[in-house]
């Protein structure tokens, strides 16, 4: 492969992924992509574009809002349902489901989806799909759309569907989010500029599952998280 396209959230997986991109391919042949989906923490659209900017790459961003417009999720700008300020597991618990308030209706089948159109038109050669997804995202099939399956079947609908050209690469699908940051801070990811809160406003709320999460994975690689220490 010779060229890449990484999706890019603005978190701390989506950057270790385009970290991973850079270091093997050179800034030149990997571009990012971003989608605005009606997310309530849009400024993670605006840390996508500090880490592009700090990358070199080309980046490009998308309009996915409208397809939302209906759904009751969490995660969503439109949507009333309340943000928990609990962990993935104590919410599956709660519920009784796995299916919690911050899941988005196949959204990341739809990226992916739409990331694979979008890399088919940018380059002529094959291209290298990067995705963040790993197996705490997976845990308690609190996002099926996570999950080792649904990225396998991807992979498959990606590959068939643009007759070999683009292919999903999920580097971390089968690692935890801690493993992700020990990757990123040897290659060193630029953690300072990302943001996984899904709060709305300048700074983390701390207590939502995905900062715990995040807290998490800094704690056991023994580091502070860059992006709490410069603000």
């Amino acid at each position: 492969m010779s060229n890449a396209v990484v999706l890019l959230s603005g978190g701390l997986d989506s950057t270790t992924c385009l970290a991973l991109a850079v270091d093997k391919l050179g800034a030149q042949n990997v571009s990012a992509l971003s989608i605005f989906y009606g997310q309530r923490h849009e400024a993670e659209l605006t840390c996508a574009r500090a880490v592009a900017k700090f990358y070199g790459v080309a980046h490009y961003e998308l309009n996915a809002a409208e397809i939302f417009r209906s759904s009751d999720s969490a995660l969503l700008a439109t949507s009333d349902t309340p943000l928990e300020k609990k962990s993935y597991a104590a919410q599956i618990e709660q519920n009784h489901s796995p299916r919690i308030a911050t899941y988005v209706p196949f959204r990341n089948g739809l990226m992916i989806s739409m990331a694979a159109a979008f890399a088919d038109g940018l380059y002529t050669d094959d291209v290298e799909l990067y995705i963040g997804v790993h197996s705490d995202d997976a845990a308690g099939n609190a996002y099926a759309d996570c999950s080792a399956l649904f990225v396998a079947a991807m992979k498959a609908a990606v590959r068939i569907g643009t007759y070999e050209k683009i292919h999903i690469v999920a580097p971390f699908m089968c690692q935890t989010k801690a493993d992700v940051v020990r990757v990123g801070l040897k290659l060193g990811a630029p953690y300072h500029l990302t943001r996984s809160c899904y709060e709305r406003g300048d700074k983390p709320c701390g207590q939502c599952a995905t900062c715990l999460d995040r807290a998490r994975a800094f704690e056991l690689n023994g580091v502070a998280d860059p992006a709490l220490v410069t603000r």
